[in-house]
């Protein structure tokens, strides 16, 4: 008889699984969400310094979208399936210090570039950096918390890109201009460092103190691993459960095309429609993720945690279909407001319940999942979910306004975009509720130790 099932080989049953302790599993969470954070900020900075960028490098616009885009996103969720495979397999601590190392030279390096290409690359550099951190971390936080207290501390977690982009749009533009009135820099060897150039250092050099920390974060014990099923590969695995896993990535990746509609497109809106400058925009939508969305993602962790002690296996799924019903009328209203101060109410609601669902996903997939497959299924979710919802949201947008409304009517059609991507994506997680409640059936019988 092997140990795995809950029986020493005596017959006696062996002692109940021991969790971390919670102050060492805090401490963690708090890492990562230090580490998540600033790699959002690394990740934001670019886009508010798209004039003196394109100025300084003589380069269109085309190629600061693929800056933007292409060069940080393909890379960091391709190469995420990977390092989640090294993550299942080795040390998550060490993959997650070793990426943030990564990202945080290649940010410093966006400011030493001087030409397309060399800051193309650099992105890139960042984007197989960052690629190595949630996969892992998600993994790591599910080993320190059993699954009753699980839900807040991965809503801590994910609280980070609110933080992260909310922070990057209200500090980061008052940073700027007071390097920007500062002038240019020289520095020995380098040579002259435009403003610009000086932000991405200034940004990138303190991830490496973020990593320092990652040498007194523990690498905690595995639980629930599994003996069956596991060895034929990740993708056979997630196939032959496809009512759960499939479903609810289809889901989530279609909420996510509103709310990537969204980040694009309200910002436009708010300067065509209302008038308002892009550094009130930014003040605005930043006060915005801070005030309203990071509160709702601790709700959505609460929420569920609730119902998931009073006995309701399917508490993730749940609660994600009362945000997604919840945040319908504030997704359709806000670009139809009359006023400024009603638009920008609106999006603070919308921004709110999109909190709520914002960490219910990884929730959802890390109860169904077998330990050894964990950070490898939430990094094949960031690969379907960003191709689905940075691919096709903000384009979908503006090709129905272009297309079909007559061009100029951007804010009609996220109305009508966001309205219905997020009754299909409710629709779609009622179907799971009874398959994904039957999946966590089976991973209890195999995380829980056989009661004798």
């Amino acid at each position: 008889m092997s140990h795995h099932d809950g029986m020493a080989d005596s017959g006696t049953p062996a002692p109940p699984r021991q969790w971390p302790h919670p102050a060492w599993a805090w401490f963690t969470v708090a890492a990562l969400m230090v580490a998540y954070t600033s790699s959002f900020i690394d990740r934001q900075i670019l886009t508010l310094l798209v004039e003196p960028i394109r100025a300084d490098l003589t380069i269109t616009d085309t190629q600061f979208s693929l800056l933007a885009g292409i060069a940080f996103s393909l890379f960091y969720t391709v190469m995420g399936v990977p390092l989640a495979r090294l993550a299942d397999r080795g040390s998550r601590r060490w993959i997650i210090f070793w990426g943030i190392v990564v990202w945080s030279v290649m940010t410093v390096a966006c400011g030493l570039a001087n030409s397309f290409w060399a800051l193309f690359a650099a992105r890139i550099g960042v984007g197989v950096g960052e690629a190595a951190l949630s996969p892992a971390a998600y993994s790591m936080i599910s080993d320190y918390f059993p699954a009753r207290r699980r839900a807040r501390a991965l809503a801590v977690y994910s609280m980070a890109p609110y933080l992260g982009a909310g922070l990057a749009l209200m500090i980061g533009g008052a940073a700027i201009d007071a390097i920007a009135q500062a002038g240019a820099m020289r520095l020995p060897l380098v040579g002259e460092l435009a403003p610009w150039q000086q932000t991405f250092v200034l940004v990138g050099a303190p991830g490496l103190l973020i990593a320092a920390l990652f040498l007194i974060v523990r690498e905690p014990p595995r639980q629930g691993l599994v003996k069956a099923g596991v060895h034929t590969g990740v993708l056979k695995y997630m196939w032959s459960r496809k009512s759960t896993f499939y479903v609810l990535i289809m889901a989530f990746s279609i909420f996510g095309m509103a709310g990537i509609s969204y980040l694009a497109w309200a910002p436009a809106i708010l300067i065509r429609q209302h008038g308002m400058t892009p550094g009130d925009v930014g003040f605005a939508y930043g006060a915005v993720l801070l005030a309203a969305a990071t509160p709702g993602v601790l709700v959505g962790g609460w929420m569920t945690d609730w119902f998931a002690n009073r006995g309701r296996t399917d508490a993730p799924v749940r609660v994600a279909i009362m945000a997604l019903i919840a945040s319908i009328p504030f997704a359709v209203a806000m670009p139809l407001m009359p006023s400024q101060t009603m638009a920008v109410a609106a999006l603070a609601g919308f921004s709110f319940f999109a909190g709520v669902m914002n960490s219910l996903p990884a929730t959802a997939l890390q109860a169904v999942a077998p330990n050894q497959l964990r950070a490898q299924i939430t990094a094949i979710y960031f690969l379907i979910g960003n191709l689905i919802s940075l691919g096709l949201g903000p384009t979908i947008v503006a090709a129905i306004s272009d297309n079909l409304l007559g061009g100029d009517s951007i804010g009609l059609s996220l109305s009508i975009v966001s309205g219905v991507t997020i009754m299909v994506a409710s629709l779609l997680l009622t179907r799971a509720l009874k398959p994904f409640r039957a999946s966590v059936e089976e991973a209890r019988a195999w995380q829980e130790p056989a009661a004798r």
